[in-house]
């Protein structure tokens, strides 16, 4: 046989051939006199099973072991392996589907944030909150999302939790939007701009102790360094990120001049 004849024996493509001949999988025969491979029935055996294997979900490497293994004991072994992935990837998907059959029914409700998909803690805050003009506040929620997506920072559910039940103090948010509009207004402005200063400090003392407490001890005296920090502050204009500094600093002093925050 023709290397297009066993292929399509087999149910592979000529490539697939070559490329388990360049793999070491399956043997290559001689060439004849006329420049030609010539495949015997043992070649097709073999390469069905390769087939086998692969459609199982066996990697190219896992299949070369069990080929390799005459008496067959690693190919039991590779099988259970195999069954042991399939099993977790079912799990996934099922906690997959879960979650999709839950933003499907928010969406549906008209729920479904523009920052979404959330999880739905977040999504309850959010739809609290209602819609916003503020370009600031959207930057809020789309860092509040992205702690979200990321699993946060320790304590971002806890940080959730703590804002949920001020989204439903009219004058708390009434608080909020002014001060994000104060803030929308400094986004052309230098970063020497008069109005941080007391921009700041309004955001520092608005703050609610139940959020303050979730700073923790050991970033009660800590300003935001490091790689994130200099990202988070890099996503604001030069004015708005002096007033952001500001606020982390004061937020940081108040926590200490409470004992530190409330988490070890």
């Amino acid at each position: 046989m023709r290397i297009g004849e066993i292929a399509a024996l087999a149910g592979v493509t000529t490539r697939a051939v070559r490329h388990y001949h360049q793999q070491g999988l399956l043997p290559e025969p001689e060439r004849r006199a006329n420049g030609y491979r010539e495949y015997g029935l043992r070649h097709a055996v073999e390469l069905a099973r390769i087939r086998r294997l692969t459609e199982l979900g066996l990697g190219l490497a896992e299949v070369k072991d069990v080929l390799a293994d005459d008496a067959g004991r690693e190919l039991v072994e590779v099988l259970e392996e195999l069954d042991g992935d399939l099993a977790r990837q079912e799990d996934a998907i099922r906690e997959r589907r879960e979650r999709l059959a839950a933003l499907l029914e928010q969406a549906r409700a008209g729920e479904l944030p523009p920052e979404g998909p959330v999880s739905p803690d977040l999504a309850r805050l959010f739809a609290a909150l209602g819609p916003t003009d503020s370009a600031i506040a959207a930057k809020d929620r789309e860092h509040l999302a992205l702690f979200d997506s990321l699993g946060g920072p320790e304590g971002s559910g806890e940080l959730v939790a703590a804002l949920r039940p001020l989204a439903d103090d009219p004058e708390f948010v009434g608080r909020v939007e002014e001060l994000y509009g104060r803030l929308d207004e400094l986004a052309e402005a230098a970063a020497d701009d008069p109005r941080i200063a007391p921009l700041g400090d309004e955001l520092v003392a608005a703050m609610p102790e139940a959020v303050l407490r979730l700073i923790p001890q050991e970033d009660a005296g800590q300003s935001l360094g490091g790689g994130f920090g200099e990202a988070f502050l890099a996503d604001f204009p030069a004015a708005q990120a002096e007033v952001v500094r500001r606020m982390i600093a004061g937020l940081a002093e108040r926590a200490r001049r409470a004992g530190g925050g409330g988490r070890p």
